[in-house]
């Protein structure tokens, strides 16, 4: 009898009552931590040196600033690639775009008559990676997505198609693409506020239990459009004409601002503040036609600095030492091992590239990292380059696979990231032990991902080479 009653009670969530009294004390004494909620906001193209927390004194970000003020930010973050999709790609799974084969923009060009054909890539994010939705889900979690989603094969989304996020792990999803060129910007062109809303609605809804809530915003990537009355306040600041600084991005990133403020203000309204890890980051640097990402060289689409660094801040109340900085090298693929070690999940992928950053957030340790990877084996309608890259100490190599395997230019270009920061002293020719040993290390490691190599094309054609499409009469506006 009395089994059949604890029965019953177990399915009320009530069985303290008839355990003895030791067990009843010792669930008395250790009450199961709350479980603390997570938002992500990912901002599209924007620079490093964009934020104020990084040293800009142009664009205006004090709630973005909130956040590295009252967290972490962090000196040496990059991003995955130097395009979205495989960054993206890389914070949902924790793995290289090399290792998942989504090392390009979703769909990408192909650039048929190109010196050298580009490797295979998925079309979309596999149905079948485990997403850090699907992770955050394994432990009760309620999860959203408002905003840029970019891993499915076009961009007319269905909730439970393959490769769109409601197939992912997310309970709830607004998915919301770039405006047309001719779009009006009086209308939230860039869905800035309605993404803002539909997370403020997803946070109250389940202010009650753990949730993870993945904000995408479309700024800063082009068209770049805002309200007049508000590009007029950033054309009349002083150095508005500097190539580092765009008024019509400030204000975008203004309006940014504000929403995440919001946001900030609402977590603090609903009692969240203390237990809501918030981060805040771009899927790649900024684009160098709009904006200088100086001192770094390059900016979107290319393999060099100003391609892959963003700006990156972490609050996380109590275990986050405000103001404080990490020097750690981190990229995108750090996230996944992140969130799960923060909520206990323990069976993970086991080929999962990231290295958590709890010990660098909570001050610990350091993730030991002394190398990063990237592989960019497209070419880009902006007239870049494929190309590949190692970061190791000090040094820096690119790859550039015209050289490499096309034989057509110079194959390695060597840079001492110390002494010149802006990639314009090659000393490859200077130093060939140590263009030798990087150059194979990054070989090695992209046999060890299983990624996509270039070859040579035998469709060839130096009067078509910069035609995008088979079909196409080079028109980029395709």
């Amino acid at each position: 009898m009395r089994s059949a009653v604890k029965k019953c009670l177990v399915a009320l969530g009530l069985t303290t009552a008839l355990a003895g009294p030791t067990q009843a004390n010792a669930q008395a004494r250790a009450p199961e931590p709350a479980r603390p909620n997570v938002v992500f906001i990912l901002a599209d193209d924007l620079g490093w040196n964009q934020v104020g927390f990084d040293g800009s004194t142009y664009y205006e970000t004090p709630n973005i600033d909130s956040i590295a003020k009252d967290g972490m930010r962090f000196a040496n973050a990059y991003a995955a690639a130097s395009v979205c999709s495989p960054t993206r790609s890389s914070i949902m799974t924790g793995k290289s775009p090399a290792r998942t084969h989504i090392t390009d923009y979703i769909p990408g060009s192909p650039y048929p008559y190109a010196l050298l054909k580009t490797p295979y890539k998925v079309p979309a994010l596999p149905v079948q990676e485990f997403t850090i939705a699907e992770l955050m889900k394994t432990k009760g979690y309620a999860t959203g997505l408002f905003g840029k989603w970019h891993l499915s094969e076009d961009k007319i989304y269905d909730p439970v198609r393959p490769g769109d996020p409601g197939s992912q792990g997310f309970d709830e999803v607004l998915t919301t693409v770039k405006p047309e060129p001719d779009a009006d910007p009086l209308k939230d062109a860039h869905h800035t506020l309605e993404i803002t809303e539909r997370s403020l609605q997803f946070i109250d809804r389940h202010k009650n239990e753990p949730f993870f809530l993945y904000v995408a915003y479309h700024a800063v990537h082009r068209p770049i459009m805002e309200r007049p009355e508000l590009i007029a306040k950033y054309a009349a600041k002083p150095h508005s004409n500097d190539p580092i600084n765009n008024p019509v991005m400030g204000a975008m990133i203004e309006t940014m601002d504000k929403g995440i403020g919001r946001l900030l203000a609402r977590l603090k309204q609903d009692g969240l503040d203390d237990n809501t890890m918030v981060i805040f980051y771009s899927d790649n640097g900024g684009l160098e036609q709009l904006q200088s990402q100086y001192p770094y060289r390059g900016g979107k689409a290319t393999v060099w600095q100003g391609g892959l660094r963003v700006p990156l801040a972490v609050r996380w109340p109590g275990k986050v030492a405000p103001g404080s900085v990490a020097r750690d090298l981190v990229t995108s693929d750090d996230f996944f091992p992140t969130f799960a070690g923060m909520i206990g999940a323990k069976r993970l992928p086991k080929d999962i590239d990231g290295m958590s950053m709890i010990p660098t957030l909570t001050g610990t340790g350091s993730n030991g990292r002394d190398t990063l990877y990237f592989h960019y084996p497209h070419y880009h309608h902006l007239g870049f380059k494929p190309g590949g890259a190692i970061i190791r100490g000090k040094y820096k190599l690119i790859e550039w696979f015209e050289g490499s395997i096309g034989e057509s230019g110079k194959p390695y270009t060597l840079y001492d990231m110390d002494a010149d920061v802006d990639e314009s002293d090659d000393l490859s020719a200077e130093k060939p032990e140590i263009v030798a040993e990087m150059a194979a290390a990054l070989k090695n490691w992209r046999k060890k991902v299983g990624a996509g190599e270039m070859t040579p094309n035998p469709n060839f054609d130096i009067k078509r080479v910069d035609w995008r499409f088979a079909d196409s009469k080079g028109d980029d506006s395709k």
